[in-house]
């Protein structure tokens, strides 16, 4: 199971939120790409990188952070965030990202994402982002009567790379992840699935290593600023 540090941007600073709330940012990392060298420096294979300002604008806002990160590491990133058009995808693509997350778009424009996945075969993702099972978008600011579970079905034929699915309730909160939810949502398709939101320990990454669903991954990010999880410790238990 892959650790996908998170490193959340806003206003060009590497930042956690408190369940998506945008007014409840704490500022860790001045410089981002110092954050995900360092995060590279502890061994991750992977890291996760977020848009929050393009999120709620609906087009790249933080691109300049985001490309410092891309150039100062060859170590594969995934961006969600304000990516809702198939030109910002070729956009980031042709950067160098190595997946890009479409996360509103894939319940108001499901015809982008099946046409992403053909043109870039295993490099688009779909972040899923739930409250209480159903499905947020617009940076969380909208909750629609969209079902978790039923949209990562509809996209079983689709050549989607991953499903990223956070739990709104959980994320920035420290309280642990729903690993119950993410089992079933991860038992219920065949794409690999990416647990985030409230990864707050060791033993909540071993919970959701051994939940009864081969999940791809999990993403933690407040509790690698916090120190509450040491990433290298992370990693090696992980590979064991």
């Amino acid at each position: 199971m892959i650790l996908y540090p998170a490193i959340d941007l806003k206003d060009g600073k590497a930042v956690r939120l408190l369940r998506g709330d945008m007014e409840a940012a704490t500022v860790f990392n001045e410089d981002p790409a110092a954050q995900a060298l360092a995060f590279v420096a502890a061994g991750c294979e992977w890291l996760h990188l977020v848009d929050l300002n393009g999120a709620f604008a609906g087009q790249p806002v933080n691109a300049a952070p985001v490309e410092q990160i891309l150039a100062s590491t060859n170590t594969p990133a995934q961006l969600g965030g304000g990516i809702r058009d198939m030109a910002t995808i070729e956009m980031w693509l042709s950067k160098g990202l190595a997946r890009v997350i479409l996360g509103t778009v894939a319940v108001e424009n499901p015809e982008l994402v099946r046409n992403a996945c053909r043109a870039f075969p295993g490099k688009i993702a779909v972040g899923i982002d739930a409250k209480d099972g159903w499905v947020a978008t617009k940076g969380w600011a909208e909750v629609t009567d969209v079902n978790a579970v039923d949209l990562a079905k509809s996209y079983e034929d689709a050549g989607v790379g991953a499903i990223i699915y956070t739990d709104i309730n959980r994320d920035g909160a420290m309280q642990g992840p729903n690993v119950e939810a993410t089992a079933a949502l991860a038992n219920a398709v065949t794409i690999p699935v990416i647990a985030s939101g409230g990864v707050s320990s060791l033993a909540d990454l071993k919970a959701l290593r051994d939940c009864g669903a081969a999940l791809n991954g999990a993403i933690s990010g407040r509790a690698l600023y916090d120190g509450a999880l040491d990433l290298k410790q992370a990693l090696e238990a992980l590979a064991k």
